[in-house]
């Protein structure tokens, strides 16, 4: 028999608003508390969420004794922070990507949980959503052959306000970080880490990325990626992955619940499209009441190596085109 995990959210924003509207479709899932800086901010939060209990400090959220996993949705500089907080405090964590600003902080963080037996994992939710497990099932299977090329773009229209948190280098702001991520992601996932990166990128006064483009070669697999991410336009923000076979394409908005295309060579195509009952995150939450019911400390589907896989990759990335935020001091 299942048990019911209690939730705690860290940082009752935009995101976790829809992360607390998907939980309320988990049948073993019940949001305990919410907790804030604002305490006002997290009164309303509860009330419209039906959280049982309100702390206006993360260090509360941390230390309440009848919260089983946190999922935290603060900034992006301050993931390390409240991650390390939370697993000080044993408690479980979700913490929203990216987990940490560098390799460097994952490390330090999958270190602790490992000292203090806890579940950790970085709230990647692409992974866990039905139309992206179809993608890889078919990536599995051999559906288009040997993968020899990806490409794959995010790009929307930011605020040009400094202090937008897009455009705030003290909040992590830049396209690859946020959105760039993405198919990063993909690439990471699909082929591993590359055998060698080029990276290029056009940086604002404040040094954060506008927008940012990645080659990663594969010489080994004869593979290479071609992968984008911006700030300044609207981009078709799609993912298409070719083979000697034919070719899978993950359609707008590729990183969240959408429709897969298979065509082959000989041109047919079918097409797999899925509905949801929310906005996508309750397969997160769903992957992460599985392992906490089998006592697992970290996901099967998305592992701590993975994220460490990723963040290396990414801070090779922000190496070449010069993105550098305090955490890297």
């Amino acid at each position: 028999m299942k048990k019911l995990i209690n939730w705690g959210i860290l940082a009752p924003g935009n995101i976790s608003q829809k992360f607390a509207s998907d939980l309320k479709l988990v049948s073993d899932a019940k949001l305990k508390a919410v907790g804030s800086r604002d305490l006002e901010r997290a009164k309303l939060f509860a009330k419209k969420f039906k959280a049982e209990n309100v702390y206006g400090s993360y260090e509360e959220l941390a230390k309440a004794p009848d919260i089983d996993v946190i999922y935290i949705a603060s900034p992006h500089t301050f993931h390390f922070e409240h991650t390390m907080l939370c697993l000080e405090n044993g408690k479980h964590v979700l913490c929203e990507k990216p987990m940490g600003m560098n390799s460097r902080q994952i490390d330090l963080m999958t270190k602790k949980a490992k000292e203090k037996n806890l579940f950790l994992m970085e709230a990647f939710w692409t992974r866990f959503i039905p139309s992206y497990l179809k993608f890889r099932e078919l990536i599995q299977t051999n559906s288009i052959g040997e993968i020899k090329y990806i490409q794959a773009d995010l790009g929307l229209f930011a605020s040009k306000d400094p202090n937008h948190r897009l455009r705030n280098k003290a909040l992590g702001g830049g396209s690859l970080l946020d959105i760039g991520i993405y198919p990063v992601f993909l690439a990471v996932d699909i082929a591993g880490v590359p055998e060698d990166i080029i990276s290029k990128a056009i940086l604002d006064k404040n040094g954060i990325d506008e927008s940012c483009s990645i080659i990663m070669q594969y010489p080994s697999k004869s593979l290479m990626a071609n992968l984008n991410s911006t700030l300044l336009s609207k981009t078709p923000v799609e993912a298409i992955i070719c083979g000697t076979n034919g070719r899978i394409k993950l359609n707008s908005m590729f990183h969240i619940p959408t429709s897969v295309e298979l065509t082959a060579d000989n041109g047919k195509t079918k097409k797999f499209t899925f509905k949801e009952k929310g906005f996508g995150y309750e397969h997160e939450i769903l992957e992460v009441n599985k392992c906490l019911n089998e006592f697992k400390l970290e996901s099967d589907l998305f592992p701590l190596d993975f994220s460490r896989n990723l963040h290396k990759t990414l801070d090779t990335i922000r190496g070449q085109i010069g993105l550098f935020y305090d955490a890297d001091k």
